[in-house]
């Protein structure tokens, strides 16, 4: 199945970058592009892409706010922010509004290609450098609301707790199953279980849930 991309991004330089890649994989093609947000949600209502790489910092509508009516509305888009993280302060926004995780432009280009594959694919795709920033960023705040987990996870078991709890940290399916001596498979389906009981988008949703129920604190 081919991958269908929208790029939003105020630079044509870079916009133009990827599409001279894109030319060269059989599995992914550019359907649009767009120069800022308001643009990026018309195209993504009229042309149904599987992908959206959105930058962030654009004139007019940025792209938080564009991802937010995107994930609202009826688009079974993935969207992926394309940012500098070190000098953006808007990435949690922009993974609380519906993204499906975040590029650095400092990327290769080889390495943007394979991430649109893994989002288009369903999963979320976290930097590790970025993670560990997310991650570090997000246990900085205080802990939101009270010291009660949130309803939304009575449902689920002690085990999947601590699945939840290292996929709050950061670890990878294969680092969850060393750390609790489980199979990658087994992860996986526990994985699978709390998407479904928390319905969460993604795995960065997860992240998020984590943080919201006290899970990862900053002694992790």
């Amino acid at each position: 199945m081919t991958v269908r991309i929208l790029l939003v991004d105020d630079q044509p330089l870079v916009r133009a970058a990827l599409s001279m890649v894109v030319k060269d994989a059989p599995d992914l093609e550019i359907i649009g592009e767009a120069g800022n947000g308001d643009e990026a949600v018309r195209l993504a209502s009229e042309l149904t892409p599987s992908v959206i790489v959105m930058d962030i910092r654009m004139p007019g509508m940025d792209g938080i706010e564009a991802t937010r009516r995107i994930t609202a509305g009826p688009s079974t888009a993935h969207v992926l922010v394309l940012t500098t993280f070190d000098d953006d302060e808007y990435v949690y926004g922009a993974l609380r509004a519906g993204a499906s995780g975040f590029l650095v432009k400092d990327m290769g280009l080889e390495e943007i290609l394979a991430a649109i594959r893994v989002v288009a694919a369903g999963d979320a795709l976290l930097a590790p450098r970025v993670t560990r920033r997310l991650i570090a960023d997000l246990t900085s705040r205080p802990t939101p609301g009270s010291s009660a987990p949130p309803r939304t996870l009575a449902a689920i078991t002690e085990r999947e707790r601590e699945v939840l709890t290292l996929i709050g940290r950061g670890l990878s399916n294969t680092e969850i199953a060393d750390h609790l001596h489980l199979s990658v498979t087994t992860v996986k389906t526990y994985v699978t279980r709390l998407l479904s009981k928390l319905d969460a988008r993604d795995r960065v949703h997860l992240v998020i849930l984590a943080y919201e129920a006290g899970l990862v604190t900053t002694s992790h």
